[in-house]
C-alpha cells in the first residue's frame, strides 16, 4: 500500500492523539544509531572514556525524509578517560524532532564510568548515566478523530483544519530526570556489554491526571552489545591498521525487540560495513556504511535501506557522524590492548 507524505503525517498525528487520550498503548523503542560504533556512549554509558584524550563526536540522523522529515535527530558527545582515577567522564546533548515538529525532545546527560582490571588482560567497566530531558508538544499540529470528515478529510477547502472538541493539556512541556546503568567486560579479542535505561521509570507524557491510571513511566530499555576484533595488520606503533570487527546489538523495550548484526572493516584510513536490522518477526532494514578515519578525524556516512513495502519511497534513513580526537593532548601515546578499534 502506498501512502503520501500528508497521509503519513496524519497517521502520526492520530497515533499521538490516541496516546494522549490514554486509549491505546503503543510499543516503541528508544533511538539506536545505525552507526552505534560512532556513538558508543549512546547505547552503553560504560563506553565512556575509551581514550585518555578528549574525544568529541557529532551525530545526525534523518529517517524517512520523503515523509516531511518524519524523524530527525542531532547529538553531540564528549568523553575521556582519566588514568589516575581509573575513571571516564562523558557528556551527551541530544535533540530529537518527530513528525516535522509535532513532538520535540531535548536531553542533556552526564556519564561516569569506572574501570577494573583483572588478570590475563580482562577488564570490566561500570557506567552510570544521569539525564535531564524535556518533551515539547505542538498541539496545533495534531489532528483528532472528530476533525475528520468522511468525504473531505480533516481540512476544509481553504486547507484549514476543522475544529475539535479535544481539550488541550495544561502543560505542553514535560521535564524529567532519567537514569541509566551499563557494564562492559572485555579483553584484547572480545567485548560484551549490557545496559539498562529508564531505571527510575520517569513519566514523559503530558496528562496531569494522577489517579486515572494513565501516567505510566518510560518502559525499561535493555540492550546487549557484543563483538570481536580480527587484526589483519598493525601500524608501526603496534595498533591495528587493517581489521574486521563482527558485532551485534540486541535491544528489548516494551515488547519490541531489535537485533543489529553485521561487521565493520577498516583498511588503513578507509572503513565500511554492512548490517541487518531484524525485529525477530521480520527484517526491518539493511544498513550500509563507509567513511574515512584519519589520525585525528573520523567521518562516516550510513544508509538504512528499508526492507518493508515503504522501501525507497520513504527515503530510507541517513546518518552522518564526525569524530574529532585531540590525540596531541595524550601525555604518552600507547599501544591499545583491547578490541575497540572500531570505536576510535
Amino acid at each position: 500500500m502506498y501512502i503520501n507524505s500528508r497521509q503519513f503525517v496524519l497517521i502520526i498525528s492520530m497515533l499521538s492523539c490516541l496516546v494522549l487520550a490514554g486509549k491505546v498503548r503503543l510499543h516503541a523503542q528508544d533511538l539506536i544509531f545505525s552507526q552505534y560504533y560512532n556513538a558508543p556512549i549512546h547505547i552503553n554509558p560504560a563506553f565512556a572514556g575509551l581514550n585518555t584524550y578528549p574525544t568529541f563526536t557529532a551525530n545526525y540522523r534523518i529517517q524517512w525524509p520523503s515523509f516531511n522529515n518524519a524523524y530527525e535527530t542531532y547529538a553531540f558527545s564528549y568523553d575521556q578517560y582519566f588514568k589516575k582515577f581509573n575513571s571516564g567522564l562523558g557528556l551527551v546533548l541530544l535533540s530529537d524532532d518527530q513528525g516535522d515538529g509535532t513532538l520535540k525532545t531535548t536531553r542533556a546527560s552526564g556519564i561516569y564510568s569506572y574501570n577494573v582490571r583483572y588478570r590475563d588482560g580482562w577488564q570490566m567497566r561500570f557506567g552510570l548515566e544521569v539525564s535531564y530531558a524535556q518533551h515539547r508538544l505542538d498541539w496545533d499540529k495534531l489532528i483528532f478523530f472528530d476533525q475528520i470528515d468522511i468525504e473531505r478529510g480533516p481540512f476544509d477547502s481553504a486547507g484549514i483544519p476543522f475544529p475539535s472538541n479535544e481539550q488541550q493539556p495544561v502543560n505542553l512541556n514535560n521535564s524529567y530526570l532519567d537514569i541509566g546503568f551499563g557494564m562492559l567486560l572485555y579483553n584484547p579479542q572480545y567485548y560484551l556489554g549490557f545496559s539498562l535505561d529508564h531505571i527510575n521509570g520517569a513519566y514523559a507524557g503530558f496528562l496531569q491526571q494522577i489517579d486515572d491510571g494513565l501516567q505510566e513511566g518510560l518502559p525499561l530499555l535493555f540492550s546487549l552489545n557484543a563483538g570481536t576484533q580480527i587484526i589483519i595488520s598493525e601500524d608501526n606503533k603496534g595498533n591495528p591498521s587493517t581489521f574486521i570487527s563482527p558485532n551485534i546489538i540486541f535491544a528489548f523495550q516494551s515488547g519490541f525487540t531489535q537485533v543489529n548484526a553485521g561487521a565493520y572493516i577498516q583498511m588503513e584510513s578507509v572503513f565500511g560495513g554492512a548490517w541487518i536490522r531484524h525485529t525477530i518477526d521480520n527484517i526491518d532494514a539493511f544498513i550500509f556504511t563507509f567513511g574515512v578515519n584519519f589520525n585525528n578525524t573520523k567521518i562516516g556516512y550510513s544508509f538504512d535501506l528499508t526492507s518493508s513495502q515503504l522501501g525507497l519511497q520513504s527515503g530510507g534513513s541517513h546518518e552522518i557522524a564526525i569524530t574529532v580526537a585531540l590525540k596531541s593532548l595524550e601525555k604518552k601515546e600507547s599501544k591499545y590492548n583491547d578490541c575497540f578499534s572500531l570505536f576510535r
